[in-house]
């Protein structure tokens, strides 16, 4: 358009009964906001330790990990949380169904059924086969511009993916995305689930995008399939550089126990125990705690 300024790039569109509608790309720079900086808990103290006080608001985290290691109840606790002072959530689900989610957390003590219904928590089960990219990042854009959602899930990035020709658009979708909730003050978590159970492997590598990263493994021992989280990312600011054993039990909901400073090699799925006796009596008098 010579002589006048317009939007470069690609922009998604839809062709619906009465013309078309178009989803212009989210411009971050464009869309800047004032907003309290302060860190959002997850309510379970350990983990805020763990993150050195919390999510900062304004920033991106990824949870990623083996299926079924408690990524998706995770993100859920901090999604409970926010809800629990007030704040507007949004979940975008690309897998579980709304029913099979709420049925889930009910299970684990961690129900979400009265957010739900007083209108703190919005979920939204999307078919990526459905939806092109530019029209979920304008879902997502209205959710925070219109019912001043201040936490976004998106479980998970492996369902996301299937919505794209080609990884390279993904990075720049999501680079975009990211910012642009980043600029609003938007805490914002990301799941993405890695191949494999022990030995794993990313589907795509989407780390170097989020501000912090929480990994979660499966390790053996004592002749139980165990879980363990760790904190190996956070630009904001410090965080423990411990791996801790992360319990998800029915009516219990998350416990995150002691620093595994008795064992090495946890995230490789198969530790060697390297404490003495005396450490060993007393994990086990702490497991029985």
């Amino acid at each position: 358009m010579r002589g006048a300024a317009f939007m470069e790039g690609f922009h998604d569109y839809a062709i619906e009964t009465g013309g078309l509608r178009i989803f212009p790309r989210l411009i971050p720079a464009e869309n800047g906001a004032t907003f309290d900086r302060r860190s959002t808990l997850s309510g379970v103290d350990q983990l805020d330790h763990l993150l050195g006080g919390g999510l900062d608001r304004g920033s991106s985290t990824l949870i990623m990990g083996p299926a079924g290691c408690g990524k998706s109840t995770l993100a859920l606790k901090y999604a409970l949380a926010a809800a629990a002072r007030g704040e507007q959530v949004g979940i975008y689900t690309f897998e579980e169904s709304k029913d099979g989610l709420l049925a889930r957390t009910e299970n684990l003590g961690m129900s979400l059924k009265e957010a739900v219904e007083n209108g703190r928590i919005a979920i939204d089960h999307t078919d990526a086969a459905e939806l092109s990219p530019g029209e979920f990042a304008a879902r997502v854009r209205q959710s925070v511009e219109s019912n001043a959602v201040r936490m976004i899930i998106i479980d998970s990035l492996n369902g996301y993916l299937t919505a794209m020709p080609q990884e390279e658009f993904l990075t720049l979708q999501m680079h975009e995305l990211l910012t642009y909730l980043n600029h609003k003050g938007v805490v914002t978590i990301l799941v993405l689930a890695q191949h494999g159970v022990f030995e794993v492997e990313n589907t795509v590598d989407l780390s170097y995008l989020a501000d912090a990263i929480i990994l979660l493994r499966f390790f053996e021992a004592h002749g139980q399939v165990r879980k363990a989280l760790s904190v190996v990312k956070k630009r904001s600011s410090g965080h423990e550089r411990t791996i801790r054993e992360l319990e998800i039990t029915p009516g219990d909901g998350i416990r995150v126990g002691l620093p595994l400073t008795a064992f090495q090699g946890v995230l490789t799925g198969v530790p060697e125990y390297v404490g003495d006796l005396a450490s060993l009596g007393q994990i086990k008098q702490d497991e029985r705690k």
